[in-house]
This record gives C-alpha cells, structure tokens and sequence, in this order.
C-alpha cells in the first residue's frame, strides 16, 4: 500500500552533565577544579533519499530520538557528542509542524533538514574558577534536547500523462 503521508514525533539528545572533579596526585596536594565540560546532544535530521518511494517505513515506527550527550570527567575531559538520527525520506518530502506551517521541503537528492537541536552540554567546574573563587563546588546539567512533533507529506508527480479528446480511447 502507497503512503504519501506520516505523522512522527522527533526528540532531539539531551547535553551531558558538567563534571565536579578536583586535580589530586601525590605532590600537588591542594590542585585546584579541573571537570570537564558535558558534551552536546545528538540532532534529529531529515535526509532526501532518491531510492525511497513512499513514506511506509514511518508506519510501523512513529517516535524517533538522538542520543544524548556525554558527561565530561575529570582531568579536563570533555564529554562526547550524542550522535544524531537520520531519518531517510524520498524526494518531494514537504515537513510541517503541528500547526500546519511549512518547516522544509526537501525537493533535492540528498537535500538535509536539522528538525530537532540537540541540547548543550553543561560546564565543568574548572570553568567557574576565578581569582576570588578558587574551588568552585559546583557543576551545570546539561540542557534537554529540542521536541517536536512533525507531519510528512510526499508531493507526487507523475511520471506519464494522456493528452486527447474524452472519447478518443486513452484507457
């Protein structure tokens, strides 16, 4: 059966976690703040596929998500970055949002839409050093992720057409 029309619903990856970690080694018995910072979340993007026909992949699954961001370490360690979710759809593919208005229309190969930003990662505590603040205690959570729930309509085009009086046999 031919799909020309999907309702999905995309979250974008929350930010890791801004790291609380203090330099301790055997010589350097008072070092001072050194977390590292969480990293960034994974994006949900839309990718033009021109090998895909209809949108019938979006039947059985509705609710897509990115991964989220790493918390950083200690040692000045940043987190890693969620990885995104790419979401195959054919040529033609026109995406809205839930009031109806018109995001993108992915009308090129391999055109690429972002959807859904992934969140930004929190600071590490070795960020809230200053000279009056010399350990800070403290850490950032990371931000959530973008949510959206997003329609996809497929434009089609035909791939032939009749051109002729109503009587002149064109079935």
């Amino acid at each position: 059966m031919f799909h020309d029309r999907a309702r999905v619903a995309v979250q974008a990856g929350r930010g890791g976690h801004g790291a609380l970690s203090f330099r301790r080694e055997k010589y350097v018995p008072k070092g001072g703040p050194d977390g590292g910072d969480g990293g960034p979340g994974g994006d949900v993007i839309l990718v033009a596929d021109p090998n895909l026909r209809d949108l019938s992949s979006f039947r059985s699954r509705r609710r897509f998500a990115a991964s989220n961001g790493r918390p950083g370490q200690g040692a000045g360690k940043y987190g890693a970055t969620g990885e995104d979710a790419e979401l195959r759809v054919p040529v033609g593919t026109q995406v809205l949002d839930e009031e109806g208005q018109l995001i993108a229309d992915l009308a090129g190969a391999d055109g690429r839409v972002v959807v859904a930003r992934g969140g930004a990662g929190g600071r590490g505590n070795a960020r809230f050093a200053t000279s009056t603040r010399q350990t800070p205690r403290f850490a950032e959570t990371g931000l959530p992720g973008e949510e959206a729930v997003l329609e996809l309509r497929l434009k089609l085009l035909a791939d032939a057409a009749l051109v002729g009086l109503p009587n002149a046999g064109k079935s």
